[in-house]
């Protein structure tokens, strides 16, 4: 077998010299040859491990996104459906509402019908309305506003049946005008602080003239109706803060301003001296006093003369 030589020179000393089998230089070759191979294939096989873990670290985090995705479209979706039924409980109660508002109405219309002597085949209560038309393409229900059209069906209903209950205290024979004329003092208690005329306005301090007369009372005292009537007002306006207005028949309409509470609701019908509500001081108010207000079809009024104590 063949045999090499390998000479070492050093800068200075002696030059030395192997042998060396050749044999012993390919088994050097192949092994020098398998460790590039086997430091290749593990420098790789770290790389692809890497690359790995990187795509299954990629693949996790969508999948946690598409996870909360799904969990939110769940929670927005069950939000929704809530908001649905609560809708439709609330359609369904605002529709029961309005059938017995429906209902009662019916039953006063028949009652003045018999009151009046009306014809009963022209007022047949019993009868649906006639209606017609030519045919029309439909409306869709989404675009009718659903709930405005019941708030507005609610607010003719409240008017129709204030309107109805004043018609029917005027068709009662045994109702008389002196009965009408407001004639209860309308606060417990109270004094008359202010007078209907012209006065000292007491925020600008200019002459101004009050439309009604204010009746000094302590904070919560009681409110009561001047007269029998019907609520055809209760609520908060501009300068009045809280105020109830009443109407009476025969063209006589009170009204209580400033008012911190109230007790009774458009629609109601209330007595001589019943309680409407308690003195406050809401709107435009130096203090707690009732601004007490006397209309006669729908003009102000002195109420001097329809006080008991004036």
């Amino acid at each position: 077998m063949k045999q090499f030589s390998l000479m070492l020179v050093p800068d200075s000393g002696p030059v030395q010299s192997f042998r060396v089998h050749q044999s012993w230089l390919i088994a050097a070759a192949i092994f020098a040859l398998l460790l590039t191979s086997f430091g290749a294939w593990g420098i790789y096989s770290i790389y692809q491990a890497k690359t790995l873990a990187y795509h299954l670290d990629t693949s996790e985090r969508i999948l946690r996104m598409v996870h909360q995705q799904q969990h939110d479209a769940h929670v927005e979706m069950q939000a929704k459906m809530d908001e649905e039924h609560q809708k439709i409980a609330l359609y369904a109660r605002n529709l029961g509402e309005l059938k017995a508002r429906v209902l009662r109405l019916d039953a006063l219309g028949e009652h003045l019908v018999k009151v009046s002597k009306m014809d009963k085949n022209s007022f047949d209560f019993d009868v649906k309305p006639a209606m017609g038309g030519p045919r029309v393409a439909a409306i869709p229900l989404e675009s009718l506003g659903l709930e405005d059209r019941m708030a507005s069906m609610n607010a003719t209903l409240t008017h129709l049946d204030v309107q109805l209950v004043a018609i029917d205290m005027l068709l009662q024979g045994e109702r008389e005008e002196k009965v009408a004329r407001p004639h209860a003092w309308p606060s417990e208690g109270g004094w008359l602080s202010s007078p209907y005329g012209v006065r000292e306005d007491p925020f600008s301090g200019g002459e101004a003239f009050h439309r009604g007369v204010d009746i000094a009372n302590r904070f919560g005292a009681p409110v009561v109706s001047a007269s029998r009537g019907v609520v055809v007002f209760s609520g908060k306006m501009e300068g009045y803060g809280y105020m109830i207005e009443v109407e009476h028949g025969y063209g006589y309409r009170t009204r209580y301003g400033h008012m911190s509470s109230s007790l009774v609701k458009v629609g109601d019908e209330v007595k001589d001296n019943q309680l409407l509500g308690r003195v406050g001081s809401s709107g435009r108010s130096t203090g707690p006093h009732l601004h007490f207000e006397v209309l006669h079809f729908g003009e102000q009024v002195d109420p001097a003369p329809f006080l008991p104590r004036a």
